[in-house]
């Protein structure tokens, strides 16, 4: 039977990243100033969902936010520390919510491995399980964090335009993985880094098709028996 991960270790990994985010432009400090701030980042995040990276302009942003044009130049002297600091936002954001969803599967992993027995069957029924958690995870994010995926894309293709993105989107990228490195580790797998990498490529590819085809479009048949076919690949099942 396989050793459960040290308690909270994806969840502590998201929270670390969450508080060593930077941010390039402005401070403030008065709350009203935050407040406008905030507003002009979350302005940004709307276009950028909306209509892409490209679409982030002072003009553009200021209206969105409904500030004057003036708040936006104040607290980010160019485009460049804008779309920075808004993707930092995107990933702190991204960061707490991933370390309250790794907190939550805390129970769930320990039920898996009271679950191994040794037995092939017994892999066999965690490894579905995992495939059926997966495909609930793709589609609460479809169905309810539609925003966030479209940010997601729009940033992932930023990336690889602007390299004051890159520390970033590796942060952005452990705190997706170190979870699912979690549930092969459970499993026994011998190299859980390298088949976490694989699951959560083909779960990636998921949510982009989804986006594509749309959600009323959905095969949750087709994605859970690709799924489990993965696990059942790796496991030798």
């Amino acid at each position: 039977m396989s050793a459960l991960p040290s308690k909270d270790s994806a969840a502590l990994v998201a929270s670390a990243v969450a508080e060593s985010v930077q941010y390039q432009g402005r401070k403030a400090s008065r709350q009203g100033s935050e407040q406008r701030r905030q507003a002009i980042l979350d302005g940004a995040m709307r276009l950028i969902v909306r209509d892409g990276v490209r679409a982030v302009r002072h003009r553009a942003v200021a209206a969105e936010a409904g500030v004057p044009l003036s708040a936006t130049t104040y607290y980010f002297k160019d485009i460049d520390d804008l779309i920075t600091d808004t993707f930092a936002q995107f990933v702190e954001h991204s960061a707490v919510y991933m370390a309250k969803f790794w907190d939550s599967t805390q129970d769930t992993l320990q039920e898996m491995v009271l679950a191994l027995d040794g037995t092939p069957e017994a892999r066999r029924q965690v490894a579905d399980e995992i495939a059926r958690l997966a495909l609930e995870y793709v589609r609460h994010q479809l169905l309810a964090r539609r925003d966030h995926l479209m940010a997601e894309q729009a940033f992932q293709q930023e990336a690889l335009l602007n390299p004051r993105l890159h520390g970033l989107m590796r942060a952005y990228q452990r705190i997706l993985l170190q979870g699912v490195t979690q549930f092969f580790e459970v499993l026994g797998s011998q190299q859980p880094e390298q088949d976490a990498e694989v699951f959560a490529a083909i779960i990636l590819r998921m949510e982009y098709q989804s986006l594509l085809g749309g959600i009323e479009q959905l095969d949750n048949d087709g994605m859970l028996s690709i799924l489990k076919r993965y696990m059942h690949l790796v496991l030798g099942l």
